[in-house]
C-alpha cells in the first residue's frame, strides 16, 4: 500500500536501499516511521544559563581552537557569548572540522551540557557555521528524531517524511471501526500522524495523555495484542516432539549439593508436563535475580537429551554464555551429556568441529548468543530452545530458532527466561503468546543485601568500606551507568572512576570493563574478577547481565538517580550470591527530584523484584522512559508497556471486540504495526 519511494523528490536507488534497512518499502511505511524523541531547537540559550545534563541550543564566537593529546587525540574549541564560555570537545574529527572551527567563527551548537573541573563543556555537539550577514533562522517547532541507519542523516530523513506526508495524507486508511473511534473519543489517524511528525503543541508533545499520541498508542498496542494472540493460536497448531524421558533430570537432582525450592520444583513440573505434549511449549519463566532459573532450565534440557534430542541455550552476551557453559559442563559432564559453546571468535577449525558436532548429533547441548541461529548452524534434532534474558532479544530473534528444527513436521519447544521483573498485571500483556511460570522464592543460604543511599560528597567513606571488605577477602563492583545513552561519555565516566580508585586505593587491584572493550578483553577482565585476581571491578551497566561472583559483597552505583528501579534492582542482583552479608551503595548527585527521591526510597525499602516492578510502574511520570524498554513485545514504535499500562484494560476489551465484531480489520492492523516480525513459519 502506498506509492513507491522512488516517486518522492530526491529519492534515488541508493536512498531506497538504505530505507529498506529500516524496513521502509513504500511512502506509506515512511508515515509509520515514528520519532523516538524530539529536540527543542526553537530558542537560543545563554551559556551562563546552561544546566548540566540538559540539551540546549547555543550560539557564540570561537575564541580558541587547538588539537591536544591527552591519552588520545582531541579537538578542543572554546565558544564564548556575552554571558560565558563553554568548551566544545571532539574525539573524532577531520582536518576540515578543525579549519571550520577557527578563531572568530560564529557557531551555533546543540548538545548536552556537562560540568567538569575546568568548567562547562559539550562533547561532539551538532554545529552550524553562522554567517552574520545571512543568519540561519531558528526552528519554529520541535525537531523529531527518527530511528535511522548508516549513511542516512536525520535532516534528509525528515525531508522525505515531510514529502510523503504531503503526498499520502489523504489516502491513509482508517482501520479502526468508526464506532470504536467515536466511543473512545479518538482523533482521526490522519490528524494524529500529522501532529506526531510535525508537532504544533510544543509544550505537550511528551505528555502521553496527549490525544494524538494516545490515538497511535492505542492502535499499536491493539495490533500487538492481536498479533500475539494469533501467534499463540498458530503455535498451538504446530507439531513438536514429545519429550518424556526424565531419568537424566532425576539423576542431576539427586547429585545437586542443594535442594530445589518448592517454587523451582513446581515450575519444573509445569515444564515437564508441557514437554510431554506433541505441540510446542511456549513458556515464560519469570524469576527474580538469584532465584535459580538456570538449574530449572538445565533440568528441562536434560529431559530433551534423555529423549535423544538436542537443546540450545541462547544468551544475550558472550559473558553470560560463558557462565552458562561453565555451569552446564559441571552439571552435565558427569552424566555423559556433551556441551558445546559457540562464540563469535572461535578459530576456524574449532568452528567447523562445532558445526559438525551439532549436525551429527554428537553435541547434546549448545550454548551461545545470536550465533546459534546463523545459516551455517545446522542441528540434527533440535527439540528445545532456552532463551535467557528475553528482554535483550526481540520476538523475531527467538522465533528464528524455531526454523532450526531438522524435522519439517515439528518445531522446537521454547522456554523463555527473564530476570527483569514485570508487574504481574502486565506479564500476560507483554508476553501474550506465552504461558507463564513464576519462581517466587529465593534459595536458602543467600546473604542479605542492605541498601544505603549516600550523596557523592561521601564517596571517601564508601571507599573506606570497600577497603574493609576487600581486606577480609570480599570483592566489590563500582558501576558507572549510562549517561544519556552516550557511549563516549559513559566510557569517560568509567575511565575516570577507574583512575580515581587506582589513585586512592593503591593497596587493591582495580579492574575495568565497559562497552568499548572488545569481547576478549571483557571476558578476560570478568574472569580475573571471577577468580579473585581483581578486588574492585569498575564497570558500566554491561555487567547488569553478567557473571555471578559469589564472593562479591559490595555494589556501588554512581548517579543512581539516573536509573530506573528495574535496572537498579538488576545491578544490585550481582551481589548477594554467596552466604555473606552484602551492601549496595547508591551514590546520588544533588538536587534530587521528588520522583528520584521516591525511586531511591523504594529500592532501599525492598529486595523483591516484583514489588519493585509495581512501584516502578506507579512512579513513572508522563513521557519518562526509565530502565530498559521491554523487547519481549514485538518491537514498539510509540507505545511503552510500562508507561502506558493504564490503557491495557481498554486494549484487552478492544481486542475481544475486534476479534468478534470486526475480524476483517485484524490483518491490516497487524501488518501496519507488526509487519513480518511474526512470519516465522515459512522456513
Amino acid at each position: 500500500m502506498g506509492s513507491d519511494l522512488i516517486d518522492l523528490k530526491g529519492v534515488g536507488p541508493a536512498l531506497v536501499s538504505k530505507l529498506k534497512k529500516l524496513k521502509i518499502f513504500s511512502q506509506y511505511d515512511l508515515l509509520f516511521l515514528l520519532p523516538t524523541r524530539y529536540e527543542d531547537k526553537t530558542f537560543l540559550k545563554n551559556i551562563s544559563a546552561l544546566v548540566p545534563g540538559e540539551k540546549s541550543l547555543i550560539q557564540g564566537r570561537i575564541i580558541l581552537t587547538t588539537v591536544v593529546y591527552r591519552g588520545r587525540r582531541m579537538l578542543i574549541s572554546q565558544l564564548s557569548d556575552d554571558t560565558g564560555i563553554i568548551t566544545l570537545r571532539m574525539f573524532h574529527f577531520s582536518k576540515q572540522q578543525a579549519k571550520q572551527l577557527a578563531e572568530n567563527t560564529i557557531v551555533r551548537c546543540f548538545g548536552q551540557t556537562r560540568k567538569t573541573t575546568s568548567g562547562l563543556e559539550m562533547i561532539h555537539p551538532e554545529y552550524q557555521i553562522i554567517n552574520p550577514e545571512k543568519p540561519i533562522p531558528l526552528e519554529t517547532g520541535l525537531t523529531p528524531i527518527y530511528p535511522t541507519t548508516e549513511g542516512l542523516q536525520q535532516g534528509r530523513l525528515r525531508k522525505i517524511i515531510r514529502a510523503a506526508l504531503e503526498q499520502q495524507m489523504d489516502s491513509i486508511p482508517e482501520l479502526l471501526p468508526r464506532s470504536i473511534v467515536k466511543e473512545l473519543g479518538l482523533l482521526p489517524l490522519k490528524e494524529a500522524l500529522q501532529e506526531i511528525h510535525q508537532p504544533s503543541q510544543k509544550n505537550t508533545i511528551n505528555d502521553h495523555e496527549n490525544l494524538f499520541r494516545k490515538r497511535l498508542i492505542i492502535e499499536e498496542l491493539l495490533a500487538n495484542q492481536l498479533a500475539l494472540k494469533r501467534l499463540k493460536r498458530q503455535t498451538k497448531k504446530e507439531s513438536a516432539k514429545s519429550l518424556a524421558k526424565a531419568l537424566l533430570k532425576e539423576l542431576l537432582i539427586s547429585a545437586l549439593p542443594f535442594e530445589l525450592t518448592k517454587s523451582q520444583s513446581r515450575v519444573v513440573e509445569e515444564i515437564e508436563e508441557d514437554l510431554k505434549k506433541n505441540h510446542p511449549m511456549m513458556r515464560l519463566l519469570q524469576g527474580d535475580v538469584g532465584s535459580g532459573k538456570t538449574i530449572v532450565a538445565a533440568l528441562a534440557m536434560l529431559i530433551a537429551v534423555g529423549s535423544k534430542q538436542q537443546a540450545a541455550l541462547m544468551a544475550p552476551t558472550e559473558l553470560l554464555a560463558e557462565q552458562h557453559f561453565d555451569n552446564l559442563v559441571s552439571w552435565f559432564e558427569p552424566l555423559g551429556v556433551s556441551v558445546g559453546l559457540l562464540k563469535s571468535k572461535l578459530p576456524a577449525k574449532n568452528r567447523r568441529e562445532m558445526y559438525a558436532g551439532l549436525a551429527e548429533g554428537r553435541i547434546d547441548v549448545i550454548v551461545g548468543t545470536h550465533a546459534l541461529f546463523q545459516p551455517d548452524v545446522v542441528y540434527k534434532n533440535l527439540a528445545l530452545v532456552v532463551v535467557d534474558e528475553q528482554h535483550r532479544f526481540g520476538v523475531e530473534q527467538r522465533l528464528s530458532l524455531m526454523k532450526k528444527s531438522s524435522d519439517r513436521h515439528s518445531i522446537p519447544h521454547q522456554l523463555i527466561m527473564t530476570a527483569t521483573p514485570i508487574p504481574r498485571s502486565l506479564a500476560m500483556t507483554a508476553y501474550g503468546d506465552l504461558d507463564a511460570s513464576i519462581i517466587d522464592e529465593l534459595p536458602k543460604g543467600r546473604g542479605d543485601i542492605q541498601t544505603i543511599i549516600v550523596p557523592e560528597e561521601k564517596r571517601a567513606q564508601v571507599m573506606e568500606k570497600i577497603v574493609k571488605e576487600c581486606t577480609v577477602g570480599r570483592q566489590s563492583y563500582w558501576v558507572c551507568p549510562l549517561i544519556e545513552e552516550s557511549e563516549e561519555l559513559n566510557f569517560q565516566a568509567a575511565e575516570s572512576t577507574y583512575t580515581l580508585l587506582q589513585e586512592k586505593l593503591r593497596q587493591l587491584n582495580i579492574g575495568l570493563v565497559h562497552g568499548k572493550l572488545n569481547s576478549a578483553k571483557k571476558i578476560k577482565a570478568m574472569e580475573r574478577f571471577k577468580h579473585g585476581n581483581t578486588n574492585v571491578l569498575v564497570a558500566t551497566t554491561v555487567i547488569e547481565v553478567g557473571v555471578d561472583v559469589a564472593n562479591a559483597s559490595v555494589m556501588v552505583i554512581e548517579n543512581a538517580e539516573r536509573l530506573g528501579l528495574t535496572q537498579l534492582h538488576q545491578l544490585r542482583g550481582r551481589i548477594g550470591r554467596g552466604k555473606h552479608q552484602s551492601l549496595c551503595v547508591l551514590i546520588y548527585k544533588k538536587p534530587l527530584s521528588s520522583i528520584a527521591k521516591k525511586r531511591l526510597a523504594a529500592i532501599r525499602g525492598s529486595n523483591d523484584g516484583f514489588v519493585i516492578a509495581e512501584k516502578d510502574l506507579q512512579l513513572r511520570g508522563p513521557g519518562e522512559l526509565l530502565g530498559t524498554r521491554q523487547k519481549g513485545l514485538i518491537g514498539l514504535r510509540i507505545a511503552d508497556i510500562m508507561r502506558d499500562a493504564y490503557l491495557l484494560p481498554e486494549i484487552n476489551k478492544l481486542t475481544v471486540n475486534i476479534e468478534e465484531n470486526h475480524p476483517h480489520a485484524i490483518e491490516e492492523l497487524v501488518h501496519r504495526w507488526v509487519g513480518d516480525q511474526l512470519e516465522y513459519r515459512n522456513v
